[in-house]
């Protein structure tokens, strides 16, 4: 992206693979956010890569993520609502009425005190997509620096959980599951990523907070 001419993935792509170059995107059929972990999918030929894109295009192309998000929720649901630019900030993206279409399935995987440990699934892949969703229906990604808001601790919470939220600088995002038909075999194929260690840190400190105040 702008700013970022060197140390990317697509830099390491190209020094990895270099007849990717051949291709559009060296063959990247979807993206994540800066700072987001997990699983991506890249095509290594241009027949590969329109079969990908078909997949992604009629939602066959499966995205799972995990997500620490503030807020305590009650039950899952989804979000349908149209994502574009900004009006004042074209650095953001948002819920506006002209967007593109946007649907997130999201369920709860496990709930704390002032947090909720959530799994969302993708049908569309607008840039910041869950991010915006989760802010939008008021239970914003931890860490997240643009759609984040105010950052809440729990009631009498301990220091290292107060530590570990004040010092989490990243969206706490997880790209963990991801499947798709095989263009070439027309296998159906799935993968999974474990949580990386600064969110598992986190969910165990939620866990102990939880447990500390006897919360179910």
């Amino acid at each position: 992206g702008a700013g970022n001419p060197d140390s990317t993935l697509l830099n390491a792509l190209l020094s990895h693979a270099p007849q990717l170059r051949s291709l559009p995107r060296a063959g990247i059929v979807h993206r994540l956010d800066k700072n987001t972990s997990g699983l991506m999918v890249i095509a290594k030929t241009e027949r590969a890569r329109l079969h990908l894109i078909e997949q992604l295009s009629t939602h066959e192309l499966h995205r799972e993520y995990k997500t620490i998000v503030m807020g305590t929720m009650i039950s899952g649901g989804s979000v349908d609502e149209p994502i574009g630019r900004h009006r004042r900030d074209r650095k953001r993206m948002a819920v506006v009425e002209r967007g593109k279409p946007a649907v997130s399935h999201y369920r709860v995987a496990e709930r704390y005190r002032a947090h909720t440990l959530v799994n969302v699934k993708l049908e569309s892949g607008r840039t910041h997509q869950i991010r915006v969703h989760m802010a939008y229906i008021n239970f914003p990604v931890v860490g997240d620096p643009v759609y984040g808001g105010r950052l809440k601790l729990p009631k009498n919470c301990s220091e290292t959980l107060k530590i570990l939220l004040r010092s989490f600088r990243r969206q706490a995002l997880h790209a963990g599951r991801l499947g798709l038909v095989h263009p070439e075999s027309g296998e159906q194929m799935m993968w999974q990523c474990d949580i990386p260690a600064d969110m598992l840190a986190l969910i165990d400190a939620l866990k102990q907070d939880a447990r500390e105040h006897e919360f179910r």
